[in-house]
Formats: structure tokens, C-alpha cells, sequence
């Protein structure tokens, strides 16, 4: 049962976008959820125009995962393409932590995260009133426990400074009009959670993966990543 979760921000160079999506599906995020504690992962890409900006969702099974000894024995010893690739990002934010609220069941095609500049307290109103509306399926919380993600790692070093926030909303619908519509009709509640933009980017899925699909296959780092692709 997911009952924390880790958030990761970074915009990619256009000619780096490849090798950065290899190197998400071929390697690092099989790494990180053969990781004791880590459930499942989803990566989205931000429907914006001429810039490259993923969000990784990490499920947890709980918040101590973050600190765990296995997680920052992965963290410490990057492979050799995560230390390739990691100096490269642009914008990184990262915070995990528990999922303090949640209403609606299942993923949608469409998600509107929100970063929040405070701690998000008596929010369960809001998002029973989001799940009400039209073809919003889910609505999820997650207060960030920044002692737990500020962690010092040799990965944290390589990518020479992380954004932080203190919490997250998470909005997910089966249509992209329908979520903005939601947004706006609920943004003086927003407003008062911190939410950082007022006209934030929706993101659309671009790969999944759950810890039940390396069943049979080694769930540790492989020995050596795949070659990536040569750039333009």
C-alpha cells in the first residue's frame, strides 16, 4: 500500500532528451524501484511548448524509505550514466514524504501537480470538492519531510543544488479541459495552500513501471548501462 511518495522535477536539454529517456527506462528507474520500499514509478512529461520538463512520481511504502540504508547506498555509488546525466539537469526540485490526504481512486491521462509553499493543513475540503467535479478520478496530498529528502549525497553533489517545497497536490483527470476548468473554479483555495502558479502546466504520462514487473529479473543496478545513443 503506497503510503508515501517521492517527487522529482528537471528540465532536459532538447538534444539531451533521448539519452535522457534511455537512461529513465533502461536503467535508473529500475534501479531505484528494486529498492526495498519502493512500489512503483511514473514519469510525465510537461505539456509545455519548447521546454523539456519531466516529473518522476515515486510510490513509497513509507516515508522512512527515504532514509533507509539500501536507498542511500544507491544514492552514494551513482553508475556511471546517472553521473553523465545528472550534472545536465536544469531546475531540479526533489521532495518526498507522506501522503497525508487522498480521495478518488485510479490514474488519469491527465495531471496537474501543484507545489506548495507551506505545509498543507485542513485541506481534506478541497479535495473532496475536486473529486466531485467532472472527470477528475483522483486527488492526492503529500506533505514533504524535507529532513528526510534534504539528505547529503554523492548524487545531491553532482547535480550542485535541489529546489525544495513543502507540499504537493496532485490532481488527476480523464480530460485536460475539464482539469483546468476545475483549477480555475477552485483557485482561491489554491491560493491559500501556497500553490506557486497561477496558470501551472498539465502533465501527460510517458512510462510506468511497477515493482511487480521485475519479478524474475534482478532488481539491483545492472553491472553496466546500455550505450547510449550517439547525439546530434
Amino acid at each position: 500500500m503506497t503510503r508515501a511518495m517521492l517527487a522529482i522535477w528537471s528540465d532536459v536539454a532538447a538534444e539531451q532528451e533521448t539519452d535522457y529517456l534511455h537512461w529513465l527506462t533502461r536503467e535508473h528507474t529500475a534501479e531505484r524501484v528494486g529498492v526495498p520500499g519502493f512500489e512503483g514509478v511514473r514519469v510525465f512529461r510537461a505539456d509545455l511548448a519548447g521546454v523539456c520538463r519531466y516529473l518522476i512520481l515515486y510510490d513509497l511504502a513509507d516515508p522512512s524509505v527515504l532514509t533507509s540504508p539500501a536507498y542511500l547506498a544507491r544514492l552514494n555509488a551513482p553508475t556511471p550514466w546517472s553521473r553523465r546525466v545528472m550534472p545536465t539537469l536544469r531546475n531540479f526540485a526533489r521532495g518526498g514524504g507522506r501522503l497525508r490526504a487522498e480521495r478518488g481512486t485510479g490514474r488519469g491521462g491527465h495531471l496537474l501537480p501543484l507545489r506548495l509553499g507551506a505545509p498543507a493543513a485542513g485541506a481534506d475540503a478541497l479535495l473532496e470538492a475536486l473529486v466531485a467535479e467532472d472527470r477528475i478520478c483522483a486527488a492526492r496530498l503529500l506533505e514533504v519531510d524535507r529532513e528526510g529528502s534534504d539528505v547529503a549525497t554523492s548524487e545531491r553533489a553532482l547535480r550542485g543544488g535541489d529546489a525544495s517545497f513543502a507540499g504537493l497536490l496532485l490532481v488527476e483527470a480523464t480530460g485536460a479541459a475539464a482539469l483546468r476548468a476545475a483549477m480555475s473554479r477552485h483557485r482561491p483555495a489554491l491560493a491559500a495552500l501556497g500553490a506557486e502558479a497561477s496558470d501551472p502546466p498539465l502533465y501527460t504520462p510517458v512510462f510506468a513501471l511497477r515493482r511487480a514487473d521485475l519479478e524474475g529479473e534482478a532488481v539491483g543496478p545492472p553491472d553496466q548501462g546500455p550505450a547510449p545513443l550517439p547525439q546530434a
